[in-house]
C-alpha cells in the first residue's frame, strides 16, 4: 500500500481527481438531471445575503413588518434563492468540464416565497442542445421544491459549450 502511494505522489496527475468523467456538448443527452444536495436555509443563511447584497427592505430581516404585510415571517431574498440553481450547486460544471465556455443566459419566475427553515431541493434538467459549429447551446430548466414538494422557482438557464474534446 505505501509503495502504491509512494508511486502516485511520483506520477501525480490533477485529472486523476476529476469526481466525473468530463463530457463535451456532443455527449450530453436531453433529459439529463442534475440535482443539488438539499439545504435548509436559516435566518444566519438570509442576514449573510442581506450584507453582501446591501438589499435593506424589511421584507427581508424585519418580522413584524413582513407580518403586517401578508408574510408569515421574513421573505429570504428572491436571488439568493436563484443562487441554489448555480450549476457550481450540482455536479454539472464538473460533468462538463474543460467543454465550458460561458455561463451566457438565465431566468426566472419566483413562485412561492421562501422563509428561514424552509429546505431547497434545486435540479437542473437539460432541456434542448443547439449546435453552433464548434461549439454548442446547452439550456436547462432549473428549478427548486421546498420541504412541502412545493416548486418555488422555476427558469431556465444557458451555456455555451465547446462540441468536441480537442483531444
Amino acid at each position: 500500500m505505501e509503495n502504491t502511494l509512494i508511486n502516485q505522489a511520483t506520477e501525480f496527475n490533477p485529472d486523476n481527481f476529476l469526481i466525473v468523467t468530463a463530457r463535451t456538448f456532443d455527449e450530453l443527452q436531453v433529459g439529463e438531471i442534475f440535482r443539488a444536495p438539499s439545504r435548509t436555509l436559516t435566518d444566519a443563511h438570509s442576514a449573510a445575503f442581506q450584507t453582501v447584497s446591501c438589499d435593506n427592505h424589511p421584507v427581508h430581516y424585519d418580522a413584524v413588518w413582513a407580518k403586517k404585510h401578508g408574510h408569515k415571517a421574513p421573505v429570504v431574498h428572491g436571488l439568493q434563492v436563484l443562487a441554489f440553481t448555480e450549476p457550481g450547486a450540482t455536479l454539472f460544471p464538473h460533468v462538463i468540464g474543460e467543454a465550458f465556455i460561458a455561463f451566457t443566459e438565465l431566468s426566472c419566475k419566483f413562485l412561492r416565497e421562501v422563509n428561514a427553515g424552509d429546505t431547497l431541493y434545486p435540479a437542473l434538467q437539460i432541456v434542448a442542445l443547439n449546435p453552433q459549429g464548434n461549439t454548442g447551446i446547452v439550456e436547462t430548466a432549473a428549478t427548486i421544491h421546498n420541504q412541502n414538494g412545493e416548486l418555488v422557482l422555476s427558469g431556465t438557464h444557458k451555456y455555451l459549450l465547446k462540441a468536441k474534446s480537442n483531444a
